[in-house]
């Protein structure tokens, strides 16, 4: 596979430019192409990026460029998004096996049934889900407008919300609403230790807790602020506050140094002594994967034209709402 091959280090130093980031913008003109980058992504991929931004960000990007080309920094769904929202571009993701723990926890199948179980409601998926998934639903959203997608629905309509439980928990305190969960979650935003932010927040008492959604209510109980990695960076920006803990993938910290450089900006840190608060999926996409994916125009996301115009629909309907 090509991520594997280049995990292993088959590739050598010198199968590379001596300056990747020359290199890539050679190609970026080249392709006409567009790079971009989630928050959670590598610091260096970040900073050759045309754009970084969160999930409903790079899909408006993505819906808007102009290019030839979209290079996706960033894990398979998003990447398949811009498919979706670009059937004639090529789309690239350095690297195939980037996935995700929590479109992986809902497996089209099951979902199916699911569903099929409920003919009257109405499916609103998180957009961190597969292409079939996207398939199946009447509205898409993100972890920056689900309460107020939600909020429009009329009362009397009743809900599936997937496939993130502790997003569509907090969905449902934001708005008063029973929705119907799928039960998925994303192994970051379920590592992080309850116990461990208590310990530092008493060794950082002036600094504020900042969290995703995403995050289990345990930890999102002590948070100070919630929101979508956009509006924790832009929190982390407008606060008076000098300190803050991260409750989210650290990636994000990266922009948050370089915004505000004279604040301290410390990770959640997970259950175990190690690094789960990374995501290994994000991480597996590297400036030297990206640089080949543009070289060799490959790994491509592809998708059949009948999931391809059945996912544009509801990601069209969260554009719309939002």
């Amino acid at each position: 596979m090509f991520a594997t091959d280049l995990t292993k280090n088959k590739f050598q130093s010198n199968d590379f430019p001596a300056d990747l980031f020359a290199a890539i913008k050679e190609l970026k003109k080249e392709l006409n192409a567009v790079i971009l980058a989630h928050y959670y992504q590598d610091s260096d991929i970040q900073d050759i990026a045309d754009y970084i931004g969160d999930s409903l960000g790079l899909s408006q990007k993505a819906a808007a460029t102009n290019a030839d080309v979209i290079v996706f920094a960033g894990v398979h769904f998003m990447a398949e998004t811009a498919k979706i929202l670009n059937p004639d571009k090529l789309v690239l993701l350095p690297d195939l096996e980037a996935g995700c723990s929590l479109a992986d926890s809902c497996p089209p199948k099951e979902f199916a049934a699911f569903k099929a179980d409920r003919p009257d409601h109405i499916v609103i998926s998180y957009i961190n889900c597969s292409a079939e998934i996207k398939a199946m639903s009447d509205i898409i959203c993100t972890s920056s407008n689900a309460v107020k997608i939600v909020q429009q629905i009329p009362q009397e309509t009743p809900i599936i919300f997937a496939p993130d439980k502790n997003l569509g928990r907090y969905v449902m305190e934001q708005t008063g609403r029973d929705l119907v969960l799928w039960e998925g979650a994303c192994i970051v935003h379920e590592t992080f230790s309850e116990k461990k932010i208590i310990e530092l927040k008493i060794d950082h008492p002036e600094a504020e807790i900042i969290a995703h959604p995403e995050c289990e209510q345990v930890v999102l109980r002590h948070a100070d602020y919630i929101g979508s990695t956009t509006a924790l960076l832009k929190y982390s920006q407008q606060s008076s506050s000098r300190e803050f803990i991260v409750a989210t993938e650290p990636g994000i910290i990266h922009q948050m140094q370089k915004q505000t450089p004279n604040k301290q900006f410390i990770p959640a840190p997970s259950t175990n002594n190690c690094a789960c608060n990374e995501c290994p999926y994000m991480r597996l996409n590297t400036l030297e994967k990206l640089y080949l994916a543009m070289k060799n125009r490959t790994p491509e996301i592809t998708i059949s034209e009948q999931i391809q115009k059945a996912a544009l629909k509801p990601i069209q309907k969260m554009l719309e709402l939002s």
